[in-house]
């Protein structure tokens, strides 16, 4: 008697292999709060990054009028706090420490992470609140894709953005362009002249170009080489707060290069950058005349990261760095600062339910004395419902080109400013919803200020010490019903960030902040409600209640329907402020009312 046994009747699926770009943020963040942003997400907002993450994170920003200066606050931190990730190389400016997020379209990356809480063991200067993450994953499978996006919409604002993926098993490219224009006029809600005549935003135009390649190759199936390349342009007037004021613009752009080996050596790990990244501004006091103040740095990053498997459960990365930036501006002349750094990181998998982290940072310079980070991390799974996970940091922010060496004022014996920061964050998953839910406490130690001297100039100085505390709620659900797919996805952030000494909350820290996107698709078509809550801000330090900005709420709507030509062709209207409502996020700083867009999504 004979007789076949079968054990797996159907074909095995591969996953299609991706190499991601920052492998640091999936290896050591069970510990924290991580909300990802993928490509579909990207895609239903406008492309400048400040619109993708106010509607859709927790994040607060602070603009100078619509495309104008972004700044950013995280967990009740300062703008220079939060430090900005680019395929894993910190970019915030060298020259303020910042970066600006209306420089950065979110069309440009495949997706876009925010990690919550302290990272400066990894990232180094500014992660002090949190991080943003922009990676541009390679895929190694067999394909050749395009997606075109452009948009048109009020105020003559234009955006086209273009991408191609060609890859095999050795090979992967990504190619990209994109440009985002407006003439920006538009009329301020219910604000009027002394005369009556209706008042509008005057000399806000800009351009942001943006190019990007990125490329992979397999030397075998252990070795593989990676570079990234992106070159941005950003041309922007400076929107006026009074008719009578003198129209400015302010140019700026950067440079980044991002030449990466990955080795694999059995137990042994290898991953090795070279990264070098420019950047420069030039600002027009009157942008009729060509008379400008500028500056403008170089940085070389040379980055080392070797890892080891120990026992299959512990996994240990040893990573040394070196950063040599030379700085040249109209303000702090020329200078050069050289940073050196020795990081090890321990991640152990007690089981499948516990998981320890732990990592110590140690910069050399001569330009500052800086601390020994440290971060401690658990994460414990107790069975599919609840997940715990504990955090205990130390972070920092190392003075900025501006606040050593400006002339006059200029501080070259500025201390880094240094934190403490502990959370414990509890997530809920059950059925189809995920609910996250932190508590965190941060104690910022030498704050730097620029205050005025007995002189009359301004100066920096390490004066304040801030105690930041509150609590973060990120709530998604996904469901199917027959053909009809719902999904919601909200934020919400209880932030309290006072002045030790005199008690006061800092200004432009809101109490408060809530986002809702609730997105429907049912065959070709789709639709999505998105909502932001912003809660009042105080203006000045003494918080005077007369002083403020008041909360406002945000409704955007949007609706879309493929085609079904080629791969895919989208049709879509979006309505911008669909109540139509007055609002600012700093003093003066009108933002605009109902305005619309139009966007055509294209891939074939």
């Amino acid at each position: 008697m004979c007789q076949i046994i079968s054990a797996q009747h159907d074909s095995i699926t591969k996953l299609k292999e991706v190499l991601v770009s920052d492998t640091n943020l999936k290896k050591y963040s069970d510990s924290q709060s991580v909300l990802k942003l993928n490509d579909s997400i990207i895609s239903k907002n406008e492309a400048l990054l400040t619109d993708l993450l106010n509607f859709n994170s927790s994040l607060y920003f602070k603009e100078y009028g619509r495309g104008m200066l972004s700044t950013v606050s995280f967990r009740g931190t300062t703008s220079s706090q939060t430090a900005v990730i680019w395929n894993g190389i910190n970019i915030n400016s060298q020259m303020n420490g910042s970066t600006d997020f209306n420089t950065i379209s979110g069309t440009d990356y495949n997706s876009v992470s925010v990690k919550a809480g302290g990272g400066s063991v990894i990232y180094g200067s500014g992660a002090v609140g949190g991080t943003v993450h922009l990676n541009n994953d390679l895929d190694f499978y067999n394909r050749f894709e395009n997606n075109l996006k452009l948009d048109y919409g009020s105020f003559n604002t234009i955006g086209i953005n273009y991408k191609t993926n060609i890859s095999n098993k050795k090979w992967s490219a990504q190619i990209g362009i994109s440009n985002n224009s407006s003439t920006n006029d538009y009329k301020y809600v219910d604000k009027y002249t002394w005369k009556g005549e209706q008042r509008w935003n005057r000399n806000g135009e800009y351009n942001i170009f943006t190019m990007s390649a990125n490329l992979g190759y397999k030397l075998n199936a252990k070795n593989i080489l990676k570079l990234y390349t992106q070159t941005s342009n950003t041309d922007r007037n400076t929107s006026l707060v009074t008719e009578t004021e003198t129209p400015s613009k302010y140019i700026n752009g950067f440079n980044r290069n991002l030449l990466e080996y990955v080795g694999s050596f059995g137990k042994l790990t290898a991953n090795l950058k070279t990264a070098y990244i420019f950047e420069n501004y030039q600002y027009y006091a009157d942008n009729s005349i060509n008379d400008y103040t500028y500056g403008k740095t170089e940085s070389l990053i040379t980055k080392a990261d070797f890892g080891y498997t120990l026992f299959k459960s512990t996994q240990i990365n040893g990573i040394v760095d070196y950063n040599k930036t030379t700085g040249t501006g109209s303000g702090f002349g020329t200078n050069t600062r050289e940073i050196s750094s020795a990081s090890l990181l321990v991640k152990q998998n007690i089981s499948t339910s516990w998981i320890n982290e732990f990592g110590v940072r140690k910069e050399f310079t001569d330009n500052y004395k800086s601390p020994v980070l440290f971060s401690l991390g658990s994460s414990y799974q107790f069975g599919q419902l609840y997940n715990l996970k504990l955090n205990l940091s130390r972070n920092f922010r190392i003075p900025t080109f501006n606040d050593l060496y400006w002339e006059p004022g200029g501080n070259r014996d500025l201390k880094p400013e240094s934190s403490y920061q502990a959370e414990i964050g509890n997530v809920f998953t059950f059925s189809n919803i995920t609910l996250t839910q932190t508590f965190y406490y941060i104690k910022i130690k030498d704050l730097l200020q620029w205050v005025p001297g007995n002189n009359g100039i301004w100066t920096p100085q390490n004066t304040d010490n801030v105690n930041s505390y509150g609590a973060e709620t990120l709530l998604s659900w996904k469901k199917q019903f027959g053909k009809n797919i719902f999904s919601v996805n909200v934020t919400y952030a209880h932030t309290i960030s006072e002045n030790i000494n005199t008690k006061k909350q800092l200004f432009f820290v809101p109490f408060d902040k809530a986002t809702a996107a609730i997105a429907y698709s049912r065959n070709r078509i789709s639709a999505n409600y998105q909502f932001l809550y912003n809660g009042f801000v105080y203006t000045r330090a003494d918080n005077d209640p007369d002083e403020i900005i008041n909360d406002y709420m945000i409704s955007n709507i949007g609706i879309d329907y493929d085609f079904n030509f080629f791969d895919s062709f989208k049709l879509g209207f979006q309505v911008l402020n669909l109540f139509n409502e007055a609002y600012e996020s700093l003093e003066n700083r009108s933002m605009p009312g109902r305005n619309f867009n139009m966007y055509l999504i294209l891939k074939f």
